[in-house]
């Protein structure tokens, strides 16, 4: 009994307790158990190991460290944390879990003794739940109910009380809300706040990735009933206040299928052999008003999710596609950064302000491309050597047409301009990452029925290198000013991540220099370049931006690492991104010669966006990850050469070359010997054969099962690939 009453007053060892709370905490209520009581809690004082704070109330004497940390659960309910207190994560054991779950933000202390070399700790108690609604599918019982969450880091179910299921029928995936634990309770109790649908459905799973990061589906009726009454028209009494710019030959580049267009470009040749340039911005914060119910729900939202057969817009439709999007021959409102730019490509006056921009044409990537490709002699040409043709192929309307001269002359110059400004940035020392992106031909019902690759082009690098130039400009010209700004920071690699890159490019035969910051770039460039083209490009794209720290949002300039810039900031995609809005108003400001604002308040802002941005990449990745699933069911019985992309002690990981698409071979699978794993050469090596699986092999696999649910995909090993 001593052991529970101090575990009772450590618990809430900020309280004072009489003999009646504990009495009534560990659930006793007879004479001689309070007498007992009473009696233990005079032997702990005694020992000094608690002390009596006012005549009969107890308190905990604290003599223990204590720390703060955030959880990561690994498997079978034991866990990590990982604390700025501690170099290396302390281990949990899941008898000391006490109730905390992955990404909670925790107390703990750590025991003296080390175990196995490892530190060990023990949770005391839960400052911050990491999130309170989970993903998982409804087991329904006569009077209860059980939530099987989807998630391999949750190791509990979540118990549902029969009259709180929202009529869920057995076997429904759905969305659950955790309420409390109770002290003796194995399970929380929780309360299904959505019925989801039927595992496995399309639907069902997609509202499901949605679900498990807490991103929206749909717009509040409010905030949709909000938006329709903006009024969108373009008035004279608004132009007035602007600078027109609707005569400058202007136009937009986008993906085929976008319908949100954040950004145009205009050229104009000036007389004394200079060039201006401008870059168009969706002028989203004239709509888009703080202090409103939908500047409040853009701003929670921070951002659109890509998903892979749909876009949750940030803003509602009528703004996104509509008032926002700059579509050709409409006049819209435009926030604009205009240069003044020479022949070297280099800015010699720069102008930035709220316009009135009307958009002359609207290109895909792919017909800019063809303007690019057939006119590659001379950036000098004559306009009426130009080739205007604008194939059937890449064509949005299917059909072979000519553009206007001009424009195809504007396309030229801008791109011969964007590889001088893009050249430029390697030698300061930008990475230049071209991750292949991979996309799904989908039908009428969202099946996936191919897999192709997006790759940047000409035409979506010189896009990218005005952006670049508007987003660098802005932040330069508030943050010389030394004003709160939103800045996109990018941090230098970590030198340990680094050395482990080293590792396992030196396999391949690559090396990697590591004197300074530049050479660190030039090296990691050269090999971003050496393996284009080779078996284990994916491997080492895929590793060396792991190496990289994670771009953020925040007031706190520390310039970008992997663009080589002092200043940078996002500016170019308000209808997609909040902390462009916040760029747009902040600039504003300042262009109105008012004071800087308050940091403290932008500070909080940037945390939040840059965890959306996160939570938003994760569903993303979840997407994709569900359509390569999706794709491989209707490709059971077929063969596939693969690189191993990991090795562990449990298995290898495999990734596809032809769909990208990543699963998993057992090593309980792997039945002609018995494999070890070598940590040091990253590889499983046959006991008996000495045969050797080691990352950036080429394998030939099979699917062996496929889990839409739980998005695993796991292959047969046939063996080795032979060339």
């Amino acid at each position: 009994m001593t052991n529970t009453i101090l575990s009772i007053l450590k618990k809430d060892r900020n309280q004072s307790f009489n003999y009646k709370q504990i009495a009534a905490k560990i659930g006793v209520n007879d004479a001689s158990s309070r007498n007992q009581i009473i009696k233990k809690l005079q032997q702990l004082k005694a020992k000094q190991e608690i002390e009596e704070v006012e005549r009969g109330k107890f308190k905990a004497i604290i003599t223990t460290e204590y720390h703060t940390g955030r959880v990561d659960m690994a498997s079978r309910g034991a866990g990590y944390i990982i604390s700025d207190n501690f170099e290396d994560d302390v281990y949990i054991a899941s008898n000391n879990m006490n109730k905390a779950l992955h990404g909670d933000e925790v107390e703990f202390y750590a025991y003296k003794r080390l175990k196995n070399g490892k530190r060990e700790g023990e949770i005391t108690q839960i400052i911050k739940r990491a999130k309170t609604e989970y993903v998982g599918v409804i087991q329904l019982h006569k009077n209860y109910a059980f939530v099987v969450v989807d998630s391999n880091k949750m190791y509990t179910d979540i118990f549902v009380p029969i009259n709180k299921t929202k009529k869920a029928k057995d076997g429904d995936k759905v969305l659950v809300s955790l309420e409390e634990w109770p002290e003796k309770a194995d399970s929380p109790n929780g309360k299904v706040i959505e019925v989801l649908g039927r595992p496995g459905e399309h639907n069902t799973e997609i509202h499901a990735i949605l679900a498990e990061y807490g991103l929206p589906l749909e717009f509040p009726k409010e905030v949709e009933d909000f938006a329709n009454k903006i009024d969108t028209s373009i008035t004279k009494e608004e132009i007035a206040k602007r600078r027109d710019m609707r005569e400058d030959l202007t136009f937009t580049i986008d993906p085929k299928d976008a319908k949100d267009f954040d950004d145009a470009l205009s050229f104009k040749v000036l007389d004394n052999g200079l060039y201006e340039i401008g870059i168009h911005i969706a002028d989203v914060s004239h709509y888009l008003q703080p202090g409103t119910i939908l500047d409040d729900e853009a701003y929670e939202r921070a951002t659109s999710v890509y998903l892979v057969d749909r876009v949750v817009p940030m803003l509602p439709e009528v703004l996104s596609n509509n008032a926002c999007s700059l579509r050709p021959h409409e006049e819209k409102y435009t926030f604009s950064a205009v240069f003044k730019m020479n022949e070297k490509a280099e800015v010699v006056h720069e102008w930035f302000g709220r316009t009135v921009t009307y958009s002359d044409a609207r290109f895909a990537y792919e017909e800019a491309q063809a303007i690019i490709e057939n006119n590659t002699v001379s950036e000098k040409a004559e306009i009426s050597s130009i080739n205007t043709t604008i194939p059937a192929e890449v064509a949005i309307s299917g059909k072979t047409y000519q553009t206007k001269p001009e424009i195809a002359e504007a396309i030229i110059k801008m791109d011969a301009f964007a590889k001088k400004m893009r050249s430029k940035r390697m030698r300061s020392g930008a990475i230049s990452f071209d991750k292949v992106e991979v996309k799904f031909d989908l039908d009428d019902n969202a099946n996936p029925v191919g897999v192709f690759f997006k790759t940047s082009k000409d035409a979506n690098k010189m896009i990218e290198e005005f952006m670049l130039l508007a987003n660098r400009k802005v932040s330069e010209f508030v943050g010389k000013q030394k004003k709160t700004f939103i800045y996109r920071v990018h941090d230098e690699p970590d030198e340990t991540k680094l050395a482990a890159l080293q590792n396992v490019v030196s396999r391949f035969g690559y090396k990697l220099n590591f004197k300074d910051k530049k050479t660190v770039s030039a090296s990691l460039n050269n090999l971003l370049s050496d393996v284009v083209g080779k078996k284990e490009q994916n491997l080492v794209d895929t590793l060396t931006i792991r190496t990289m720290s994670k771009a953020e949002y925040t007031t706190h300039n520390i310039g970008h690492y992997g663009l080589a810039f002092d200043y940078y900031s996002h500016f170019t995609s308000p209808i997609r991104r909040y902390p462009d809005v916040m760029a747009h108003r902040l600039l504003q400001l300042y262009l109105d010669g008012e004071k800087s604002a308050n940091a403290d308040i932008y500070e909080d802002k940037c945390n939040h966006s840059s965890n959306m941005e996160n939570l938003a990449t994760k569903a993303e990745r979840d997407s994709i990850k569900y359509m390569q699933i999706r794709f491989m069911e209707d490709h059971k019985d077929e063969e596939f050469v693969g690189v191993i992309s990991g090795v562990t002690d449990w298995g290898i990981y495999i990734e596809i070359i032809a769909n990208k698409c990543e699963g998993m071979v057992s090593v309980r699978d792997m039945k002609d010997d018995h494999y070890q794993f070598d940590e040091d050469h990253y590889a499983l090596i046959g006991k008996n054969s000495k045969t050797m699986y080691q990352l950036g092999d080429e394998v030939v696999v099979k699917v062996k099962d496929t889990d839409l649910v739980k998005k695993h995909l796991d292959f047969y090993l046939i063996g080795k690939h032979q060339e």
